[in-house]
């Protein structure tokens, strides 16, 4: 059977089926003609249409046609004249190239992301990932065709935003290249956004992608590159957070000193309105809990017998919480700190309950310092 127009056509750009299906709804986004269907049925549609057995539903013309860059008529749709076409690809034309973003779309687009983030912690980044990852595509590509104006920046924010939760997830799935890949569209998002505690995050997150690397002193060098830049234009529970993060690195280079030096001053940087989020920085979770933890992390690293108090005192306000991945993380930092100190059977129990949080959240980071810690 000789094959359709539309099945010859995505063979030709080489296309799987699935690929073909994002960039179909990606088009369909960008003309403004959202396409409210699973993949999963625009899958077993496609296979009907590709075998010319079912015709293609006049919805699905426009947004295929700018998906593969081919007229209705080279893609076997119901011909057109050549200037009712003409007209047709100048409005797509128009509408792919030039795209008006008002605060109420950066609106709805920061609040995908925090769905994303509140789901991240409790099911894990292998579940979310692929989802998060079109969610940053489809705000790059608006992204790219937004016209400038303080909206447009906004929308750069909430790229840098959504690009560092991806990146984040592919670290913890261990995949380093995406998450390097991500960081760097973050920080992109981050500079036209000019906005120093995005900028600041994002950079500094970065970091923990050379930390698991096995490169801590360019981890440091990067982190602190991020607290010198614009560094009194940054919100000041961000230069906490920050402080903890060098703390972190140091703690990995076997800086006794300069570790304690950093988390002091995290705790000292870190503002004493109660809660963990500000609405300035919707993205970063901190306060006094999640800071003892930081501490417990980085004074187990360093075999400090002082890491089992801070990580007991914050395990007891996270254990059970939102913060699955946090607390198998929590828990393994705990183990370590346990059994340096030769209280061997707690901590197994660290460890048995960290690899089913890890086993839960999908979190391949995680797992991988559960076996480190069990050889």
């Amino acid at each position: 059977m000789e094959a359709t127009p539309l099945l010859r056509v995505r063979q030709e750009l080489g296309l799987t089926k699935q690929q073909a299906i994002r960039k179909l709804k990606r088009s369909a986004e960008d003309l403004g003609q959202p396409l409210f269907v699973t993949d999963e049925s625009i899958n077993r549609q496609m296979r009907y249409w590709e075998q010319g057995s079912r015709i293609v539903p006049e919805q699905y013309h426009a947004p295929f046609c700018a998906a593969y860059g081919r007229s209705p008529a080279e893609l076997g749709f119901t011909p057109i004249e050549s200037s009712e076409y003409a007209e047709t690809s100048a409005e797509i034309d128009d509408r792919l190239r030039f795209s008006e973003v008002d605060s109420s779309l950066v609106e709805l687009f920061e609040s995908q992301t925090q769905n994303f983030r509140l789901l991240d912690r409790r099911l894990g980044a292998e579940r979310l990932f692929s989802q998060t990852s079109s969610h940053v595509h489809q705000i790059e590509e608006m992204l790219k065709y937004a016209v400038p104006g303080d909206e447009r920046d906004l929308l750069a924010a909430a790229l840098a935003e959504a690009s560092a939760l991806s990146g984040w997830q592919a670290l913890d799935m261990r995949n380093v290249q995406d998450a390097w890949r991500m960081h760097e569209l973050a920080k992109t998002g981050a500079r036209e956004s000019e906005n120093p505690s995005i900028l600041a995050h994002v950079t500094a997150q970065q970091a923990y992608v050379l930390l698991d690397s096995e490169r801590p002193s360019e981890a440091l060098s990067l982190v602190q590159r991020a607290r010198t830049k614009d560094i009194n234009r940054v919100h000041p529970r961000m230069r906490s957070w920050l402080a903890a993060a060098e703390g972190e690195m140091r703690a990995a280079t076997g800086d006794y000193a300069g570790t304690h030096k950093a988390l002091d001053e995290a705790e000292r940087l870190l503002p004493k309105e109660p809660g963990d989020n500000d609405p300035e920085l919707p993205f970063l979770a901190l306060n006094s809990t999640h800071l003892a933890r930081w501490r417990g992390h980085c004074l187990a690293r360093l075999g400090a017998d002082e890491a089992v108090n801070d990580l007991n005192s914050a395990l007891g306000d996270l254990a059970g919480g939102n913060f699955r991945r946090a607390e198998a993380g929590m828990r393994v930092d705990l183990a370590l700190a346990l059994k340096a100190r030769g209280e061997e059977d707690e901590a197994r129990k660290h460890a048995k309950r960290a690899e089913e949080l890890a086993g839960n959240t999908g979190s391949a980071r995680q797992r991988a310092r559960i076996e480190k810690l069990q050889n």
